[in-house]
């Protein structure tokens, strides 16, 4: 009994865990976390972030080692004839080589790529912004759709309740059979407006679970976040919004650095023009052995041959050198590459205008979205208010017999479409007035 009973409860705490319903916060930490363009971006960064440890360990020498071995057999040419020469060599040296001077060509390599990093993880907040302001849409949409859900579901009632009257009074003989007809045509219709409003519901979830990524969408649900009605007009100012839009939205920061970096590298490309001095240093020695015989030197004189460690301290050398390279003519190449690196710097500053010309006309259009909706909202109130107290006296009238259910229906009609309005102009108003506190830097909530 006690193996089932947590069998029970274990099913019951997955079909707790299946009915998770999703903040709007949830939603967008979610997104930029598994979302594959940032992840694609996150890669781009840590390429950018190698290629900084790889300028900055160039400051370090460059040091190798090198190991050879080598065997001959024949006859070498000894004055007017030759002699047999069968001999092995062996050979191993150390060298180390670094640069001492090439006009600040690593510093400023370093700075450029410190440029590249800074970049690339605007590049990142960047995409995750776009990702949040869609996810933020999408999220409201869906909202909008259990709204229009919950004025049908209350338009479908009324209209069963219309129907059930209709019915009686039609029994009775009060009313005519078109009567009940008409009513219940009207009540199939609330029925297949609910219908479609379900479905855009799940149309509109199954969209944002696609915004997600989310390999299971079945079971994806937000949470029913309760939208007062009472809405209250934008007072930041649009030159406030743009100022700070200006200082911290990671686009315009990205053409920044990237203008920053199109002048180091210009800086980069002039130290071609410089000397580059080297320094080098190595030790090594060597050892030869004869195959055909022991004996070295000549026949006058001859002596054993050392063995290999006698011959590697006895062969043990040093050497040490300074390189400086200058140059003279290489064709103009260095200039034209300067040109173009200047190009390039007046690239990067016209994409910076172009960013933050994008940003003001967001913000300008926000602004404008913000006023226009907030006036629509504020009439399309007005409007529900007439056309709740335009059905309540065809529905009065209609009980009194002095109206048709054909105006009756007309009246709900209008009072359900005015009910449907104003959620629109409410949820239109949220969305502008939540995209212009994130460009004010207020971070997207509910």
């Amino acid at each position: 009994m006690k193996k089932v009973l947590m069998i029970i409860l274990g099913l019951s705490g997955l079909g707790l865990s299946a009915q998770k319903k999703w903040s709007l916060r949830e939603c967008v930490d979610y997104a930029v976390e598994h979302n594959l363009q940032v992840i694609q971006n996150q890669y781009s960064k840590q390429i950018q972030d190698v290629n900084l440890k790889i300028a900055q360990k160039n400051y370090l020498p460059s040091v190798s080692a090198n190991f050879g071995n080598n065997v001959s057999f024949g006859q070498a040419s000894l004055g007017t004839g030759s002699i047999r020469n069968d001999v092995f060599r062996n050979n191993a040296n150390i060298s180390a080589d670094i640069l001492v001077y090439n006009n600040g060509r690593l510093e400023k390599t370093t700075r450029k790529t410190q440029f590249d990093v800074e970049a690339s993880q605007y590049d990142i907040e960047t995409i995750k912004n776009d990702i949040s302001l869609q996810i933020a849409q999408q999220y409201l949409t869906t909202l909008l759709n259990k709204e229009i859900v919950k004025i049908s579901q209350s338009a479908t009632e009324n209209a069963k309740k219309q129907f059930d009257r209709a019915k009686i009074t039609t029994e009775v003989g009060t009313t005519a059979q078109t009567i009940v007809a008409e009513a219940e045509a009207a009540w199939a219709r609330e029925k297949q407006n609910l219908k479609t409003a379900e479905i855009n519901v799940g149309r509109s979830l199954f969209a944002l679970a696609q915004l997600l990524q989310l390999q299971d969408y079945k079971d994806f649900d937000v949470e029913n976040v309760q939208i007062g009605d009472q809405l209250s007009p934008q007072l930041i100012s649009v030159d406030e919004v743009l100022n700070t839009a200006y200082e911290n939205q990671p686009q315009i920061k990205a053409a920044e650095s990237r203008i920053k970096s199109a002048e180091a590298q210009t800086e980069i490309t002039r130290t071609a023009f410089w000397p580059t001095l080297t320094a080098s240093v190595g030790i090594g020695s060597f050892y030869n052995n004869l195959l055909n015989t022991n004996n070295v030197g000549s026949p006058l004189f001859y002596v054993n041959e050392k063995t290999i460690f006698n011959q590697y301290k006895d062969n043990f050398g040093q050497q040490g050198g300074i390189s400086l390279n200058i140059p003279i003519f290489n064709k103009g190449i260095t200039k034209l590459q300067v040109e173009q690196s200047k190009i390039n710097e007046s690239i990067a500053k016209n994409s910076l205008d172009q960013q933050k010309q994008a940003v003001r006309q967001n913000v300008q259009k926000a602004q404008f979205d913000v006023d226009a909706n907030y006036e629509v909202y504020l009439a399309a109130k007005e409007a529900e208010k007439s056309t709740k107290l335009a059905m309540e006296f065809a529905d009065k009238s209609y009980a009194a017999g002095r109206g048709t259910i054909y105006d009756l229906n007309i009246a709900r009609n209008n009072y359900a479409n005015a009910q449907g309005s104003v959620e629109q102009a409410k949820y239109n108003y949220l969305f502008s007035l939540k995209l212009l506190n994130f460009y004010a830097g207020i971070p997207l909530s509910l």
